[in-house]
C-alpha cells in the first residue's frame, strides 16, 4: 500500500458509459461521470486514490485486469451483461489475484431469470447489487477496510 492509502481501479463494462439514457427506471438517471465524481469523493474518507475506467469490449476489460496488478490494492468491477456468460473475465479476476468486488446497480436477482447467474461471483471477495451508486459506496468500503497487502 503507498503512502496516500489504497488505490483502488472501479472498471465498469459494457453500456455503463449510457448511465443516465438508458433505461432509466431500472439504472436511474446519473451519468457514468456523476457515478465516478460520486465515488471519487467518497475515497477521500478512506484516503484512497480511484481511477476508472469503462469499456464495452471484453478484451479491454481483461487487459485492464492484467494491467491492474502490482498497481492497485483492489477493484470494483461492474461487468454488465459480461457478468453472466464472460469465462475470459471470470479466469482473469483468478489470475490476477487482487481483490474484486463485484457491483450492480440494480438488484440481478429480482430482474430476468439470465441476470440471475453469475459467472464471476465465485472469484470476487463480494457480490453487491440493486443499491445504485450505494453498491459501488459499500465495495469501495469494504476494499478500503480490507487488509489485501
Amino acid at each position: 500500500m503507498n503512502s496516500m492509502g489504497k488505490r483502488i481501479l472501479v472498471m465498469n463494462g459494457p453500456n455503463l458509459n449510457l448511465l443516465g439514457i438508458r433505461e432509466p427506471g431500472i439504472y436511474g438517471h446519473d451519468t457514468l461521470e456523476t457515478l465516478c465524481n460520486t465515488v471519487r469523493d467518497a475515497a477521500v474518507n478512506y484516503g484512497a486514490t480511484v481511477d476508472f475506467f469503462q469499456s464495452n469490449h471484453e478484451g479491454a476489460l481483461i487487459d485492464t485486469l492484467h494491467a491492474a496488478m502490482g498497481v492497485y490494492d483492489g477493484v470494483i468491477l461492474n461487468a454488465g451483461a459480461y457478468t453472466h456468460y464472460s469465462y475470459a473475465l471470470r479466469d482473469a479476476i483468478a489470475a490476477v489475484r487482487l481483490p474484486v468486488v463485484e457491483v450492480h446497480l440494480s438488484d440481478i436477482h429480482a430482474r430476468e431469470e439470465f441476470r440471475h447467474v453469475s459467472v464471476i461471483e465465485p472469484v470476487c471477495v463480494a457480490q453487491i447489487s440493486g443499491l445504485g451508486v450505494g453498491s459501488y459506496l459499500k465495495g469501495l468500503e469494504l476494499l478500503c477496510k480490507e487488509e489485501t497487502t
